[in-house]
């Protein structure tokens, strides 16, 4: 078994593919229309689906909103350099929520951005000096 995507509802399909595409660097995998669902799905990530897990877009036609819900928490990226990808993601429109620094009970260098639809983005310096693999593999579920 391997992970294949995580989907998620969106409320505008073009911000969202601006926001996963243009500022996180993602490529539109593939993308298309279900008249008679009145969906249309995109799929969005950093490799080939056959190699990585993606993120599914789905947009149900008229529908603008959705609650978030509290179980949710969010979507982890890693990153070589969370202070440049952070300031790039800023100049380009991007909310940054939680700048980045370590986490908290550890040293994981870790920081939140939001997208479009309010879904957080945790970004997660691949090499923080002085963490561990699994304090770095745990900055997700504790923070």
């Amino acid at each position: 078994m391997r992970l294949l995507h995580t989907m998620l509802r969106v409320n505008n399909l073009e911000e969202s593919l601006q926001f996963y595409c243009d500022i996180l660097g993602m490529k539109l995998i593939r993308q298309k229309d279900y008249p008679g669902g009145k969906f249309t799905l995109a799929f969005v990530g950093y490799g080939d689906e056959s190699d990585t897990a993606v993120i599914e877009l789905t947009y149900n036609w008229g529908v603008d909103s959705y609650e978030l819900g509290n179980a949710y928490g969010h979507i982890a990226i890693g990153v070589d350099d969370i202070y440049g990808t952070c300031e790039k993601i800023r100049e380009q429109g991007g909310n940054i929520s939680r700048e980045p620094g370590p986490m908290k009970h550890g040293s994981t260098v870790i920081a939140f951005v939001e997208d479009p639809n309010g879904y957080k983005v945790e970004l997660i310096q691949l090499v923080t000096q002085g963490s561990t693999e699994k304090e770095t593999a745990a900055a997700g579920a504790n923070s």
